[in-house]
């Protein structure tokens, strides 16, 4: 029988099938070839089948150690692990010097994820057959499942000490260090991902590998430019080799970092080239989708992701990146649904799982304070403690109350004025990208000869009417309470205005502000405010850009309050906003022109404010800011205005008030 035995030791086991039946036809009792027989057919495909040939053998030779552990195989082959566990933990100690057995059982336990009673097995299996590669690849891959195991589980440490242990056995072994440089990958450790990348190059085709994964890690990095640079060297290179699939793989990483390069039209060009040669494929799709959600196309991006779920359910490109889409198509149920599909596949998945922690922590109930302190050169000082809540009732529904409490005096005639301004408001989606929110309120007032009451609103139309465009329509009634001498002529405003904003996909953005105001000392306003700005970097983020403004009141009341007849102003400005560390950003801004009131001379304007936030906890976050202004005000051209703060914002639950009820939503059926 030897010839059979070839067939069993070379995989070639369709042959074997038929050699051993030829066998039995002739000795139907050969207690070999039967077992042989059953190998041959289980492992060409029909376990259930060899399971039973094996089962009849083990009546007649019950105790049999070959026949046991070719019964208990049989289980493995089917993948039917639950089974074969007791059979095995059984078969060991009954035969606990047999590799055999010891063996079967580590892979068993490996197979169900019991990993580190699978090490402590196949070490048994190693110490009976120190030389035997089976058991030390075996090892290998137990060392693969667990320390992905802790990977899942944010465990990183962990895992990076499992996979190191692999090179002990198998030196700079490639699958360790591809999940090596994965899990740098995973937490950000740029350098470590891109020097573990290198140690993987060891040929044409794995340098091609190694190039695409240091590609992404620049990318993570934040270094675009020589993650394209990169990318385009690979895409080059695969060209040499006749490698189907990395050639997909390589123009895959090209054309992502041309998207994060903004170099979306030869984007484009590219995906559709490819989409015309080789049509619905998944990883071209999820370029197309990529390419919409950096371009704000979001429909588009939803539409591909759907066409990706409808080839392959459980892709998680598919499920994850149509929750973004959804999420940034302001679609919040579904976009809840799809991250929580992306879990019934991939278990504690961190991408997918801090998606759904950002959900609920948008929804989360919170309180802020808000505290100031201003001081002007016209002898103005004031004291400002605002404290608000923002409680979330449902994804489209919402309510606000806000207490303020302001004093303010001039240490010049010792005038003095307090105010308390209370309101309540509800914001309410009425479709997605179009929310109508409305405050209303009380302000009470009182200064040395005045003790007065006046109603606040502020009602707004907030919409997304088209891609990259934002367009709010607002009504206003306030108490003009600059200091205390306006305090005192109780002065109600009523603005009638909208804002529009226009961006690009090349950077380029245009701000606009139209208001006109009604005043109860008869008086009204127009304003206009336009920004020309141009995003230079994404970080940090550069902003920078020219401001118009344009005001003008019908009468002039200079006595009283700064009124001009015409006021125009141009200015250049600069907006700076990075991270310091993971919890703690920055910003700075200034601007610096030209103002001209009526016909007098042209006078240099000055702002500037800068600030520090950092976030002590994902609940709890704070941050102190300054500015500094000599812009013409409310009072009068020429004055210096400046203020410092303190603003701290608290999650005061830990999920959203209407959590148990989302979570009825978004079961999956």
């Amino acid at each position: 029988m030897s010839k059979g035995f070839k067939f069993l030791e070379n995989g070639n086991f369709e042959n074997a099938e038929s050699f051993f039946k030829d066998i039995l036809e002739n000795n139907p009792t050969n207690k070999t070839a039967r077992l042989c027989y059953g190998r041959a057919v289980g492992l060409s495909g029909e376990p259930k089948k060899a399971n039973a040939l094996f089962s009849d053998l083990l009546k007649e030779y019950p105790g049999d150690f070959e026949v046991e552990i070719n019964y208990n195989e049989s289980y493995l082959w089917s993948k039917d692990y639950e089974s074969a566990k007791p059979l095995y933990k059984k078969l060991v100690a009954d035969f606990p010097d047999k590799f055999g057995a010891v063996l079967g059982y580590a892979n068993t336990l490996s197979n169900l994820k019991e990993y580190k009673l699978a090490l402590e097995w196949v070490d048994k299996a190693i110490s009976l057959d120190p030389k035997n590669q089976s058991a030390l690849v075996s090892k290998k891959y137990m060392r693969l499942g667990y320390a992905n195991e802790f990977v899942n589980n944010q465990q990183y440490a962990k895992g990076e000490t499992y996979l190191k242990s692999i090179f002990k056995d198998f030196p700079e072994d490639k699958d360790a260090l591809k999940n090596l440089a994965n899990l740098y990958l995973i937490t950000k450790s740029v350098d470590k991902a891109k020097r573990t990348y290198k140690r993987y190059a060891t040929n044409s085709k794995d340098s091609i590998v190694a190039l695409n994964g240091i590609a992404l890690a620049e990318h993570i990095g934040e270094q675009d430019k020589e993650a394209l640079n990169i990318a385009s060297k690979a895409k080059k290179a695969v060209l040499q080799l006749k490698d189907t699939e990395l050639t997909e793989r390589t123009y895959n990483r090209y054309i992502q970092a041309l998207i994060w390069n903004q170099k979306y039209k030869k984007a484009r060009l590219k995906i559709d080239s490819l989409n015309k040669a080789t049509p619905n494929r998944n990883w071209i799709m999820a370029l197309d989708a990529t390419l919409g959600m950096y371009t704000a196309n979001f429909k588009k991006s939803i539409n591909n992701y759907d066409r990706i779920l409808k080839n392959d359910s459980a892709s998680f490109d598919g499920n994850l990146g149509k929750a973004n889409a959804l999420f940034a198509s302001d679609k919040i149920i579904p976009a809840y649904k799809a991250a929580k599909q992306t879990l019934v596949y991939y278990k504690k998945q961190k991408d997918a799982s801090n998606f759904i922690e950002k959900l609920d922590l948008k929804y989360t109930p919170s309180v802020e304070e808000h505290a100031s302190y201003t001081f002007d050169n016209g002898n103005n000082t004031a004291y400002s403690s605002k404290t608000s809540a923002n409680l979330a009732l449902s994804t489209k529904f919402a309510s606000f109350f806000s207490y303020q409490f302001r004093t303010t005096e001039n240490t010049l005639n010792l005038n003095k004025a307090t105010s308390h301004v209370m309101t309540a408001g509800l914001e309410y989606k009425l479709i997605p990208k179009t929310n109508l929110k409305a405050l209303i309120g009380i302000n009470k007032s009182i200064s040395i000869d005045t003790d007065f009451s006046q109603p606040v609103l502020d009602i707004r139309l907030q919409t997304q009417p088209f891609i990259l465009q934002n367009l709010d329509f607002i009504y206003t009634r306030e108490v003009q309470s600059f200091n205390a001498d306006l305090i005192e002529r109780e002065i109600v405003m009523n603005h009638y205005g909208l804002t529009y904003n226009l961006g690009t996909t090349f950077n380029l953005g245009w701000y606009t502000q139209l208001m006109y105001t009604e005043q109860t000392d008869s008086n009204t306003r127009n304003l206009l405010f336009s920004s020309l700005y141009y995003n230079l970097f994404k970080k940090p983020a550069v902003k920078v850009g020219v401001n118009y403004q344009y005001l003008s009141f019908a009468n002039q009341v200079p006595t009283i309050y700064f009124s001009p007849s015409i006021y125009q102003a141009v200015e250049l400005f600069a907006d700076i906003r990075g991270k310091f560390s993971e919890k703690t950003t920055a910003m700075i801004s200034a601007a610096s022109g030209y103002q001209k009131v009526e016909k007098d001379p042209m006078t240099v304007i000055f702002r500037a404010e800068t600030g520090i936030q950092h976030e002590f906890s994902k609940r709890l976050n704070g941050s102190v800011y300054g500015k500094y202004s000599n812009i013409a005000s409310a009072t009068a051209a020429g004055f210096q205005f400046t203020e410092i703060g303190l603003k701290i914002k608290w999650l005061f639950t830990k999920k959203p008030l209407f959590y148990n009820k989302l979570q009825k939503q978004i079961a999956l059926k």
